[in-house]
């Protein structure tokens, strides 16, 4: 998969020598990942963890298994942003897509750039035709991501996504069909 060079940062495929940049990712925003990828942010907390982490994505990444994109910033190569093309569903040629930006750099159009350009990846290079993103109505900003790249509300999942710590989310579904 080539990398996407894009005006302000660049997306690329989960790489070995993301693991220190990805910890410092995870640990300088997990107070509002947390609540959306638990198992990532448990997964990063150390630069130890995150090389452990990154080497089984990397390896989900050859096998195809999932697909993990890191956002970098051009100028030190920072890592801002994940993108995930996960739960993939072969044989109905369908995933979901899943995304998070740093606070700094959250309505930039960095995210909705992101999406887009896996979006017509997953389409192009991994022949899907329906890709999925689930959100709580509550975060507004990734909604209108959602809808930025074409992606329409499809229903209300019931009791989708448990937060640590919280009670089951109902979560919305978008769709998008290729």
């Amino acid at each position: 998969m080539n990398s996407f060079q894009l005006s302000q940062f660049e997306i690329n495929p989960i790489s070995e020598r993301d693991g220190w940049r990805l910890c410092d990712f995870i640990t300088s925003n997990s107070d509002f990942l947390k609540r959306y990828f638990p198992k990532t942010v448990a997964a990063n907390l150390t630069p130890n963890l995150s090389s452990i982490f990154v080497e089984q994505k990397v390896s989900d990444f050859i096998s195809g298994k999932e697909y993990l994109f890191t956002l970098k910033e051009l100028e030190h190569r920072k890592i801002i942003g994940l993108v995930y093309l996960k739960e993939l569903k072969r044989s109905a040629k369908e995933a979901e897509l899943a995304y998070c930006i740093a606070y700094p750099y959250k309505n930039k159009g960095f995210a909705s750039l992101a999406v887009q350009k896996i979006s017509e990846w997953g389409f192009t290079e991994q022949h899907l035709i329906q890709l999925r993103i689930i959100v709580h109505k509550s975060n507004i900003g990734s909604i209108k991501v959602a809808e930025n790249c074409g992606y329409l509300w499809k229903e209300t999942l019931a009791k989708e996504h448990t937060p640590p710590n919280e009670d089951p989310l109902d979560m919305e579904l978008y769709i998008f069909k290729n």
